[in-house]
């Protein structure tokens, strides 16, 4: 099926139903297909055939959806990409995945612009809220250009922790399966629900969980252009927010702020996207009277792999278990389960895994050896099937022969007073080959001894755990979805590692 499918199924039950919200205005299921149409045909006129890239290039307003769905209309892949990207990072997001048109919302054209010209491609710029009437070129499209399961749907381009992005290509069985799982047995998303929509639509969590989410059961989706925490909350208040996503930094955000709403509305809050500290969790839920559910999922999964679901027990800084069409297990760098209790890297198979990645077999085959995709991430599980999270495999520290785990060092410092944020990163030492050391941020205008939260940690840790070096930072470097990037926090100039 073509997952625009979602998309002209939901506007023939409920044309009225409101389907985005954003900057006070409302647009229902009908208006939104018939955007999207409009765009898909002005896409088939510029020569847009099934199978061809389009890129995408908007921040979360209207314009993002309406564009989404409209290239998924007449069968095109969609390559998603944030709007704050150079000319230069567009450019080589349009030659990777061979893009022949770029979407672009107006306001943030400049690159795309520069970066398609450059190429010789066109570019299909939209408003914030989506094409007026007659604005665009070519007669509208009506029903979605049949796709194959296995037919790409998009192409969502990883960090690139090592090396150049990687595109991680997405079909319509994978994207349609996993939103239909966060649909189904996940938030158990209703007409009624309004879904905050503060995440990146460019990021897999927030177009999987948030947008077809809601497109596939007919909720609603309040959009913001970018995560401010008062924003947030207004909007909570006002649009009667049910459902709120988001990573461990935004949750902290909330916390944090001193803005005052009513967020009585909220029934289920997720967090994904990183590990989400279990001090975090417990003073959040203390503070807004509301359950957060963790799950645990990559851009190569589509991404959702593991949740705390529902109608199960909940376990606090666990990320629950399999979802349905998943399946996790542990093993060790041989590719062998490891024994129980064991630490081990997370491999997942199933319906939302991806096909590869774009143009690169040998990256794909060292990435799914056996069937099973290496995620890359390092857990244990308990005795109930629940997986732990232990740390990123990457980030692994070894000092002096120990492995050392950031996430549990990370842990301990988030419950020290006044500490905002924590990155724990290994530093290179000339004997033990890496020391542990940690940045933190600080709260409001909160003072901090590095000492005291020094000599905290070594009575909460073994000695070959305690961060022998910490710094304060005014703020920790971060992704677009807020993920805190542990690659590029640098210690102080002048730090001694001794």
């Amino acid at each position: 099926m073509n997952l625009a499918q979602n998309l002209v199924d939901t506007a023939d039950r409920s044309p009225d139903g409101i389907a985005l919200r954003a900057g006070g205005e409302e647009i229902d299921y009908a208006s939104f297909l018939a955007s999207a149409r409009a765009v898909g045909g002005a896409l088939l006129e510029l020569g847009v055939q099934p199978g061809d890239r389009v890129g995408l290039v908007s921040s979360n307003v209207p314009a993002f959806p309406i564009g989404f769905y409209g290239a998924l209309l007449v069968g095109a892949g969609v390559v998603p990409m944030n709007p704050m990207l150079t000319q230069r990072e567009v450019s080589y997001y349009l030659e990777d995945s061979g893009a022949s048109v770029v979407i672009a919302l107006d306001e943030v054209a400049q690159a795309a612009r520069g970066a398609a010209e450059a190429a010789g491609l066109k570019v299909l710029e939209l408003p914030a809220a989506g094409p007026a009437d007659g604005q665009l070129d070519g007669e509208p499209v009506t029903d979605p250009v049949e796709r194959g399961d296995e037919d790409l749907a998009v192409i969502l381009y990883t960090s690139g922790t090592t090396g150049q992005p990687k595109g991680a290509m997405l079909t319509h069985h994978n994207l349609d399966t996993n939103c239909r799982t966060t649909v189904e047995a996940l938030i158990r998303t209703t007409p009624d629900d309004v879904i905050m929509g503060c995440l990146p639509l460019f990021h897999v969590f927030g177009l999987t969980c948030g947008l077809n989410a809601a497109v596939a059961s007919g909720a609603s989706l309040a959009l913001i252009p970018r995560f401010d925490p008062k924003a947030v909350l207004e909007i909570i208040e006002q649009q009667k927010v049910t459902v709120f996503e988001g990573v461990p930094t935004m949750y902290g955000a909330l916390l944090d702020t001193d803005a005052q709403a009513d967020t009585s509305s909220l029934r289920t809050c997720i967090s994904g996207g990183a590990a989400l500290p279990v001090e975090l969790l417990h003073s959040f839920e203390k503070k807004f009277e509301a359950t957060i559910l963790e799950g645990y999922g990559l851009s190569e999964t589509s991404p959702v792999a593991s949740f705390n679901q529902p109608d199960q027990d909940r376990k606090a800084g666990s990320i629950g278990l399999p979802v349905p069409g998943m399946e996790l297990r542990l093993v060790d760098d041989n590719g062998e389960d490891v024994p129980a209790g064991e630490v081990g890297e997370i491999a997942i198979r199933g319906e939302g895994v991806m096909a590869g990645y774009f143009g690169r077999e040998e990256a794909t085959a060292e990435s799914i050896p056996d069937g099973w995709f290496r995620s890359g991430d390092l857990a244990k599980v308990d005795e109930d099937g629940y997986f732990f999270i232990v740390d990123r495999k990457k980030q692994l520290i070894i000092r002096g022969g120990y492995n050392v785990y950031p996430r549990e060092i990370e842990e301990v410092l988030y419950q020290y007073p006044s500490v905002a944020e924590v990155a724990v990163v290994g530093l290179k030492h000339s004997r033990l080959g890496e020391e542990v050391g940690a940045a933190i941020s600080v709260r409001g205008d909160a003072e901090i001894d590095v000492e005291e939260v020094k000599a905290y940690a070594k009575e909460q840790l073994a000695a070959y755990k305690y961060p022998r070096h910490v710094w304060v930072v005014d703020a920790l470097p971060k992704g677009p979805t807020g993920k805190i990037l542990h690659r590029e926090v640098e210690p102080p100039s002048d730090l001694e590692v001794e």
